[in-house]
């Protein structure tokens, strides 16, 4: 770390917290709301997906490029133009349709701005959990169980009561509530983490140049790649979130139209998922320590994937599902605090930003084609066919940690030991103003 914060002060950590539930609340009310606008005014589960593409798309190309300039602008700077742009942008979409002037492709414009400046801001804010963590006199483990837990209650709020205000407002003025939530997670975040030498932009040993960007830009992808535990977790993630992608934006939102009660039974679904996603977060944050990460992460995967599908595909009632996917998100609420805690135990504070902006982009490099792939697939092999196929290839993805043996480095990855054989890469040396 930078600086010896001698007392304990958790006031950073819990208002960086709060600006992130926020943010997420607005981003999930958006993922949910404007597939139902398409879904609504187009009829069409491609058109449904090709504004999923569309939204995902840029969000990978953003994560691709943008980790040297969130360490050049500063990690507050990027968060907090990220929050203002993205409501802007959701703003943008019900003020054209009351008009009348919403055209489809303006719609895709506008999905594709979002998704450009979520990803920078998201990983502006991921990075600084040590810091804030280590400031708050708090365990990594059960900083990262907090932080995943506030993400998964954003998702429940937004859930729980996106489905039934698409039903009594309709999905423009959600989307109109959806733009407020930005306007507030802004400068709660910039009040957060004011004065936080990490939160600021880097001091350059050279001057800014292309040839400077290329070099930083270079630095977290060679980490990854040297580091077998990130890659294999990168390549894993890279096909389930996916798979996710067309869960979500698709294949669930269309089950929910053809075979269950629309928009409420939706909404429903989603909060069940994220209410036990929440408590598995929050279990995994306050007791998680005491437990090998390998078999909880192993076991979590294979309960959280095939199942909803196959229940889907042969249900058309609401409890079955309701109830798989309560399990699931019990099993999904574990995930993401451990590999939070691997990928920060394995980088130095200085790759951070550059190596979290390259895994975000390697898990989400095929994200923006799940959504589009199942649209395409549920129109011209129906949904029962679509799910089960889908399925399949989860089950097949979450086997990898049974597979391949690099996954066992998750309980001793990051040690000093680890790095003191040479097991991990070293840090660049980069220092903070």
């Amino acid at each position: 770390m930078s600086e010896d914060f001698g007392t304990v002060d958790r006031r950073p950590l819990a208002t960086v917290l709060a600006a992130n539930l926020v943010s997420i609340a607005g981003n999930c009310l958006t993922y949910m709301g404007v597939p139902w606008f398409v879904l609504q005014s187009t009829g069409s589960a491609a058109k449904a997906g090709i504004v999923a593409f569309c939204t995902l798309l840029p969000a990978v190309l953003a994560a691709l490029v943008t980790g040297p300039v969130i360490d050049q602008m500063g990690r507050r700077r990027v968060s907090v133009a990220s929050d203002l742009a993205c409501g802007v942008a959701v703003a943008a979409i019900p003020l054209l349709q009351f008009a009348g002037s919403l055209q489809f492709w303006m719609l895709c414009v506008l999905m594709a701005m979002t998704g450009l400046f979520r990803a920078p801001g998201e990983t502006a804010r991921g990075v600084l959990l040590p810091t804030l963590a280590e400031r708050a006199g708090m365990p990594l483990a059960r900083a990262a169980g907090l932080y995943d837990g506030a993400a998964r209650c954003a998702a429940l709020t937004a859930s729980g009561l996106g489905g039934v205000l698409i039903a009594v407002l309709g999905a423009e003025n959600v989307l109109l509530v959806d733009a407020a939530t930005f306007a507030v997670a802004a400068p709660l975040f910039a009040f957060g983490v004011r004065g936080l030498p990490e939160a600021q932009a880097q001091e350059r040993a050279e001057p800014a140049s292309l040839r400077a960007y290329r070099r930083e830009l270079g630095e977290g992808y060679r980490f990854v790649a040297a580091t077998p535990l990130l890659l294999g977790l990168c390549l894993m993630t890279l096909v389930t979130r996916g798979l996710d992608q067309g869960w979500s934006a698709v294949l669930l939102p269309v089950h929910a139209r053809e075979e269950l009660d629309g928009a409420v039974d939706l909404g429903l679904l989603n909060a069940a998922f994220g209410i036990c996603a929440l408590t598995g977060a929050l279990v995994y944050g306050a007791v998680g320590s005491r437990f090998r990460r390998w078999p909880v992460f192993t076991i979590a995967f294979l309960i959280g994937g095939l199942p909803r599908f196959v229940v889907a595909a042969f249900t058309d009632t609401f409890t079955p599902l309701a109830v798989i996917m309560a399990v699931e998100g019990l099993a999904f609420g574990v995930l993401n605090p451990i590999m939070a805690t691997v990928t920060y135990e394995t980088v130095p504070e200085d790759l951070r930003s550059r190596v979290l902006s390259a895994t975000t982009a390697s898990v989400q490099l095929v994200t923006p084609l799940g959504g589009l792939a199942a649209g395409f697939l549920v129109d011209s092999a129906g949904l029962p066919f679509s799910l089960l196929a889908v399925g399949g290839v989860y089950l097949l993805a979450t086997l990898c940690p049974v597979i391949f043996p690099a996954w066992r480095q998750m309980d001793r990855i990051g040690s000093s030991h680890d790095r003191a054989e040479g097991l991990l890469p070293q840090g660049s040396g980069v220092k903070r103003v």
